[in-house]
């Protein structure tokens, strides 16, 4: 189990976080090699799928920046999205506005605090961030990489803080599963798309409330999610209704 959040019952009732179970071996190997290094077990090691900080998380992301820079500098099409609640590290700023002068479009939802400035010409104009202030605290971290039409797709405890980053240890995590890594874009989407409870931050730092044009339907991130599990939570209980079945034994049902 891996999740962009801690195991607080009582955060849990107002906080949005990403829960992702998975059979994967190498993602079972990767989180015990992690657990023997946090108990000092065993030395910190490299992994086979996901990265860790304080070693080697930042540097990861940036390759990932990197490879859509790359691709958008070769005429192809590049796309960075990432979801999370804080950006202040000054490496990380520094690759988003290169990948956006190179014409990478990036969006990035944060909550919080965001030391990057964008939309000012010639230097972050094609990143666009926005914050969601709605029912539930945002605080799943969500990460997507075009990657030449072959989607690579993140989970992340992290935020992009020198903090976390340097001093804590995190993780993040590929989601690999088909159906996992297209329910995760399609909530990025939704997030992006969002014209009811996200702010729209300015070049000058301010924010601006977004409203959605004369016309155009209203999305709402967060209820349209909700709604989405509940309909999921009915239906499961369709499908598996609660009925008592007495237990019979072979020899009786054979009567």
């Amino acid at each position: 189990h891996f999740g962009t959040g801690n195991y607080n019952e009582i955060t849990a009732t107002q906080y949005s976080d990403i829960s992702y179970l998975a059979a994967d071996p190498d993602l079972a190997a990767d989180a015990s090699a992690l657990f023997n290094a946090i108990t000092g077990y065993a030395e910190a090691c490299s992994f086979q799928k996901i990265e860790a900080s304080p070693m080697r998380l930042r540097e990861r992301i940036l390759e990932l920046v990197s490879m859509e820079k790359k691709r958008a500098a070769e005429g192809q099409k590049a796309r960075i999205i990432a979801k999370v609640n804080s950006l202040s590290d000054p490496q990380l700023i520094e690759a988003l506005i290169d990948a956006s002068r190179a014409g990478v479009k990036i969006d990035l939802n944060v909550r919080g605090i965001c030391c990057l400035r964008p939309g000012m010409k010639g230097v972050s104009e094609n990143i666009r961030v926005t914050s969601i202030v709605g029912r539930f605290l945002e605080h799943s971290r969500i990460l997507y990489f075009h990657n030449g039409g072959d989607p690579k797709v993140f989970i992340s405890s992290a935020d992009w803080m020198p903090r976390n980053l340097d001093r804590r240890i995190e993780t993040l995590v590929p989601v690999e599963d088909p159906d996992c890594r297209r329910k995760l874009v399609e909530m990025l989407d939704l997030y992006v798309a969002d014209n009811v409870d996200a702010w729209l931050l300015q070049p000058d730092g301010s924010y601006v409330r977004l409203r959605p044009a004369a016309g155009r339907k209203q999305v709402r991130a967060q209820e349209m999610l909700y709604q989405q599990a509940v309909e999921r939570c009915r239906f499961s209980a369709q499908q598996r209704p609660a009925s008592f079945q007495p237990h019979r034994s072979a020899e009786s049902q054979l009567r």
